[in-house]
């Protein structure tokens, strides 16, 4: 197993060089025997994400932590520095796939217009129109929302399915959701994971 590339840190202006960048979607090759049972859908990727290359990668970012409780994922993964090749397999292997409702990178989700929201809606149905992932779970009830144009959408199971894939929103993991612990992502996690079949 190759070894996870050593924890590290980023200056703001390191950082900042990778705004507007954008990083590619976690999902199998064409043709791959492994389906996608669960699409994940960040907002869109932080600097950090971008300056790694890798999903959810900050370091007070609490998804990988809140999939491992859940029992998502079999074993510890820390981006911070950059996902292995060995946690990216790790990840398809166990059906799971991410990508973002926009592609840019910012600072903060809030940066992103109401427009580029709506684009990330329509480009989300191509992607689950193409991928046919068993669940979708979309992270960030008011990105949902502006996304989708469904202003009282509340968190959980979606009455409507998105290209016929199931659809949830769960919480955000990111640090700056503070009402949120590992704990109460698990929980949020665990349910659209688990109508996936990914955990028993």
């Amino acid at each position: 197993m190759a070894e996870a590339a050593p924890r590290r840190r980023f200056t703001r202006e390191e950082l900042e060089a990778f705004r507007d960048a954008e990083v590619p979607d976690l999902l199998p090759v064409e043709g791959s025997a492994t389906p996608v049972r669960l699409l994940v859908v960040g907002i869109n990727p932080g600097l950090w994400t971008a300056a790694t290359s890798t999903h959810f990668a900050h370091p007070v970012n609490r998804f990988y932590p809140a999939l491992l409780e859940a029992g998502i994922i079999a074993r510890r993964i820390d981006p911070s520095a950059g996902m292995t090749d060995d946690d990216r397999a790790h990840l398809l292997a166990r059906g799971i796939g991410i990508t973002n409702l926009a592609p840019r990178a910012t600072a903060r989700a809030d940066e992103l217009t109401a427009q580029e929201l709506r684009d990330g809606g329509r480009r989300l149905r191509a992607t689950v129109a193409r991928v046919r992932p068993a669940v979708v779970a979309v992270a960030g009830i008011t990105a949902y929302r502006s996304a989708f144009g469904v202003r009282t959408a509340r968190a959980g199971e979606q009455p409507e399915p998105l290209e016929g894939a199931r659809l949830w929103v769960v919480p955000n993991p990111s640090g700056l959701n503070a009402h949120e612990t590992v704990a109460s992502l698990a929980a949020a996690y665990a349910e659209p994971a688990r109508a996936a079949g990914v955990i028993p």
